[in-house]
């Protein structure tokens, strides 16, 4: 396995150049295998668990959902508040967010776990073992301080989520998406500026992180638009033949777009 990994070693550094120091010897970061294999195993389990559970009662996991997104939503926001210290606790956080797709498989929620879902979730892993490795620096921060912000928005959101008493109260959802796509805008406009006027960092890098966001972007509009915007064309059809919940759209503290997306996707 050390002649493997010693090839394949040579092999990316041969392509994409000499890997930098400061993170040898980080865990997962030596060699790229353990990510990789990690991956691979995410995708059986996507592929294999929901016919696992196809049979069985759909688990709560309640109590898990709490924590799971109480501890995420501290992580994210110690990852944002002292980002330059912590970039291997954003790659690390990756792994861990595989656990949103895990608790749609428990709870028999398949209808959530889309292409957008797992493209996210599989390649950000991917992308950031070869960020920790090549350009731990400079721009790398930029993105990685925004979405941990909005991973502080998100992860507490679900979190309370989970409460029943309290969901009736939650009325942020889809804002997260519009701020997901301010994020990805953000992003994309100072890599851009990167590639006008150069600063030394690599040009291959940036003109991945472009079109990355450019996929990202694609989407998650998509998702807004077929997730909100539909639903809030039927919503005025409900209003406009008088079987709307009520006449200000609102009941038991959510409006009727709301309760009409409950079931509609998560995205991270």
């Amino acid at each position: 396995m050390e002649t493997f990994n010693h090839k394949l070693n040579t092999y990316l550094e041969s392509w994409m150049g000499p890997r930098d120091q400061r993170v040898r010897g980080w865990l997962l970061l030596d060699n790229y295998p353990p990510t990789f294999a990690l991956t691979v195993m995410y995708l059986l389990i996507v592929w294999m668990g929901p016919k696992y559970m196809k049979h069985r009662q759909p688990y709560s996991c309640r109590g898990l959902l709490v924590l799971y997104n109480l501890g995420l939503t501290l992580l994210s926001f110690y990852m944002f508040y002292e980002i330059i210290n912590v970039l291997w606790w954003y790659y690390f956080s990756k792994l861990i967010e595989f656990m949103d797709t895990f608790f749609f498989i428990l709870r028999k929620n398949n209808h959530q776990i889309t292409f957008l879902h797992i493209y996210h979730h599989a390649s950000m892993l991917n992308i950031w073992w070869f960020v920790m490795n090549w350009v731990p620096c400079g721009h790398s921060y930029f993105g990685a301080s925004l979405n941990s912000f909005v991973h502080v928005v998100m992860y507490s959101y679900y979190g309370l989520s989970a409460v029943p008493a309290i969901r009736p109260y939650l009325w942020w959802k889809k804002y997260i998406t519009q701020v997901q796509l301010i994020q990805f805008f953000l992003t994309m406009s100072q890599t851009m500026c990167a590639v006008v006027w150069p600063c030394g960092f690599p040009m291959g890098w940036l003109y991945f992180q472009i079109s990355y966001m450019v996929t990202l972007i694609i989407l998650f509009t998509n998702f807004y638009v077929q997730t909100y915007k539909k639903h809030s064309g039927s919503l005025k059809k409900e209003l406009q033949n008088g079987s709307a919940a009520s006449t200000n759209g609102h009941a038991n503290g959510a409006t009727s777009m709301e309760r009409a997306t409950a079931k509609k996707l998560r995205v991270d």
